[in-house]
């Protein structure tokens, strides 16, 4: 597995049009690879005052197709295998953590069967939109991913609604959580799980990366 930055040039054109429409994003990535069949996982993010994606594959990726197009420079890019990182994680230890989601939850809706009783479906799937239920949302995911948080440890930090174009006509629109704070590693096996397939919906669109650094 390889941990990807790309510096990114919010004053470049083509960088603010991928903001808004961050598909744009999805597809400069896939052409980064030479296998499209391959896990990725990725977000943008705010690093020292600076914007830019983070990218989790499986391949090395070259990335400096991505930066020609929304970096000052071909070269503002660093790709480094994650696997030594994964191998050091324990249980029982804390770390201060970063992820962005897309917190929801399902309805499900009556649907009347061939006899006239009423059955249940799954529903439609809607957005957590209070902070308490986005909190709540993350508090359920980590019991099954393998780590645990405390109450006043982790808040949310930022949400947005993200617009994407799904072929030429269809229009979705995902809401983007981001969280910080610290949490307990409890069962290393399920969160190494967790930081490699991601957590929630939308990972495509990029959400459900993980990261943690040491507090």
């Amino acid at each position: 597995m390889y941990l990807s930055r790309v510096f990114l040039d919010s004053r470049n054109r083509l960088t603010m049009l991928a903001l808004a429409f961050p598909n744009r994003f999805h597809g400069a990535i896939e052409e980064c690879f030479h296998r499209s069949d391959t896990r990725k996982l990725w977000r943008i993010d705010n690093l020292h005052d600076k914007l830019c994606l983070l990218i989790l594959s499986e391949e090395k990726p070259e990335l400096s197709y991505i930066c020609s197009q929304f970096s000052e420079s071909k070269d503002s890019w660093e790709s480094k295998d994650y696997s030594p990182f994964l191998d050091s994680l324990r249980s029982n230890t804390i770390w201060r953590f970063r992820l962005t989601a897309n917190p929801t939850h399902s309805e499900p809706s009556k649907l009347k069967s061939e006899s006239g009783t009423d059955k249940r479906s799954r529903g439609k799937v809607f957005a957590h939109i209070t902070v308490d239920s986005q909190e709540q949302w993350l508090y359920k995911h980590a019991s099954q991913h393998g780590f645990e948080l405390f109450e006043n440890e982790f808040t949310v930090v930022g949400t947005k609604w993200q617009h994407f174009q799904k072929g030429s006509e269809r229009s979705i629109k995902i809401l983007s959580v981001t969280y910080e704070g610290i949490l307990h590693i409890v069962n290393v096996n399920l969160f190494r799980d967790a930081l490699l397939k991601g957590i929630g919906r939308g990972k495509a669109y990029g959400m459900g990366l993980l990261t943690i650094m040491r507090v």
